[in-house]
């Protein structure tokens, strides 16, 4: 019986092994197939991608693409952002500034730097966004972007709404990059389209604009005036912190207001 019960149990260990080899066997073919399509894309672009010419390139068959990916716009998504990936690496690594303006602008010149380094890559991405059609990279960059707005509209340097400030920066670098990409190579300039980076930042922000005081740094100027040692008394020490404790709390609190003040 005990016999019996371990040779089970075993058989059951490695059909599921088998199970999570398959998965894993999957998704190496998977990034096979995408690795060889960027390829493909960059040496023909985006009009020669097709399903065949992308099975031809990655040495398997058309059904096994379907399998993997669903349907060729699900696939041709896939590949724009598996080629994408090295911009969204770049993008999340992105250290804020003390200034969310120069963050935008650096963050523009990130934006059309790839385009232009990356044609067909970028074509693919943006050319034939649609309704029903946004690739995840597309989503994940507007997520990065939004919070870059976001920080600039809590210091008060917004213009309009943080939904209208995405919809004119995504038009405009998408645009101004694709206008550029259709120029000859020789003429694909970043430098030209800088003005138009300035124009449009210049309308939708402000930097005279007064900056609101931040919360959290109100509140820790409030509690450092509570506990500042007044006619020789320590309002800590009385309740039983010791010198030591009661001088890294207020360091502490100076650091936070100090950080979250405006600059």
């Amino acid at each position: 019986m005990t016999l019996s019960l371990s040779t089970s149990t075993n058989f059951r260990y490695h059909r599921q092994m088998s199970s999570s080899e398959r998965r894993s066997g999957a998704d190496d073919q998977r990034r096979h197939i995408l690795a060889e399509a960027v390829k493909l894309l960059g040496d023909v672009g985006p009009s020669g991608m097709s399903t065949r010419a992308v099975a031809t390139a990655a040495g398997v068959q058309t059904p096994t693409l379907y399998r993997l990916f669903g349907d060729k716009d699900a696939l041709l998504d896939a590949v724009a952002t598996f080629g994408f990936e090295s911009y969204l690496a770049e993008k999340r690594a992105f250290v804020p500034s003390d200034d969310p303006l120069e963050d935008l602008r650096r963050g523009w010149e990130t934006h059309v730097e790839f385009g232009l380094a990356n044609p067909a890559i970028y074509t693919l991405m943006y050319a034939n966004l649609g309704p029903e059609r946004h690739p995840a990279a597309v989503i994940e960059n507007r997520a990065i972007l939004r919070g870059m707005l976001d920080r600039a509209n809590a210091q008060g340097l917004l213009r309009v709404p943080v939904d209208a400030a995405i919809i004119a920066i995504e038009a405009s670098t998408t645009g101004a990059v694709l206008h550029l990409l259709a120029q000859p190579e020789h003429k694909r300039n970043a430098h030209t389209i800088r003005p138009l980076r300035d124009i449009v930042l210049d309308a939708l922000t402000d930097p005279a604009a007064p900056r609101p005081a931040n919360p959290i740094a109100d509140r820790a100027r409030s509690l450092l005036a509570i506990i500042t040692p007044a006619d020789n008394t320590d309002p800590l020490t009385t309740t039983g912190f010791t010198a030591v404790e009661a001088a890294l709390l207020r360091e502490w609190l100076t650091r936070i207001e100090t950080a979250h003040s405006p600059q």
